[in-house]
């Protein structure tokens, strides 16, 4: 086992819609189209289109999940770990504007009904030195987080999305921090910064709460940044028409990471990965959309 992604596994459902719904508005969608998606089966499947071994744990619907497991399994991830639960997989319903932006009603189903007997099960199959990718999609993170630890495990952390929860994990075990601005400044307020911080006040805020974890910091159209220690580095975005931005951060997670195992640098990996959200954003889909490492690759030779 290299990367164990245990996240969440969702059916999208999809609606095309000229503006997203306004308070007692009935709208009309243009078209409707059913995708395999979760934070934690976009992201495996970034790790493995990567190249990556990679191994997803989670829980799917006993009577519905068979798409989730077909659609990891053909990218190359191993579903050896994921159960099957009495009850629905979790499934969400997306509202996608003709400008790509997107809003998400998350249903959690089989992703909140994992115990911690599950996840002494899934820990058993990893080693020292595996790397352990979460999200906040899922139960029992907290438990998760501290298993692994002892274990030796590197954690990545991509806390979307962001709640309550998030302050009952124990972050200071966390080696990669992984997030957007919005989730920044969320997190930081717990922790007595306003939310007025924008930018590298973000960046400066994270470095300083967490003093021990690797931060990458998106920003949207500012790009992202890394922090750790002395290191900083920035990364510019790669300019194209925004499609649909669903997994357009899960990919970014997957390429960092895949990178950072690989033995890149961080200013590296955060120009691949910025270059293969970018590919991202200007599909449709969440999964469908993520590029394999050939496509980036040549991409970048262009630049």
């Amino acid at each position: 086992m290299k990367a164990l992604v245990f996240g969440s596994l969702n059916i999208d459902y999809v609606y095309s819609v000229p503006h997203f719904v306004q308070p007692g508005e009935t709208l009309a969608a243009t078209d409707r189209q059913i995708f395999c998606g979760g934070k934690g089966l976009n992201q495996a499947i970034a790790f493995a289109k990567y190249g990556l071994e990679t191994w997803q744990a989670g829980a799917v619907g006993a009577g519905d999940g068979q798409m989730l497991l077909e659609t990891l399994e053909k990218v190359g991830v191993s579903t050896n770990l994921v159960l099957k639960k009495e009850g629905p997989s979790g499934h969400t319903i997306i509202q996608n504007t003709p400008e790509g932006e997107n809003n998400i009603i998350l249903f959690g189903g089989a992703n909140q009904q994992i115990t911690k007997e599950d996840v002494d099960g899934v820990l058993q199959k990893a080693e020292e030195g595996d790397y352990l990718i979460l999200q906040n999609e899922i139960s029992m993170i907290p438990y998760l987080m501290e298993q692994a630890y002892k274990k030796g495990m590197h954690i990545v952390l991509n806390p979307s999305p962001v709640n309550e929860k998030i302050f009952e994990m124990p972050l200071e075990k966390v080696e990669y921090l992984i997030l957007n601005e919005i989730e920044a400044a969320a997190i930081l307020e717990k922790y007595g910064i306003p939310k007025m911080a924008e930018g590298e006040m973000l960046l400066d805020g994270l470095m300083e709460t967490f003093p021990g974890t690797k931060v990458v910091l998106t920003l949207g159209k500012e790009g992202s940044r890394y922090g750790y220690h002395q290191e900083r580095y920035a990364q510019g975005i790669f300019p194209v028409k925004a499609v649909d931005t669903t997994a357009a951060g899960d990919t970014f997670t997957g390429y960092f990471i895949g990178e950072m195992i690989n033995g890149k640098t961080p200013a590296q990996a955060l120009k691949t990965a910025a270059m293969a959200s970018a590919i991202a954003v200007g599909k449709k889909g969440a999964s469908p959309s993520i590029p394999v490492r050939e496509e980036v690759e040549e991409k970048l030779k262009d630049r």
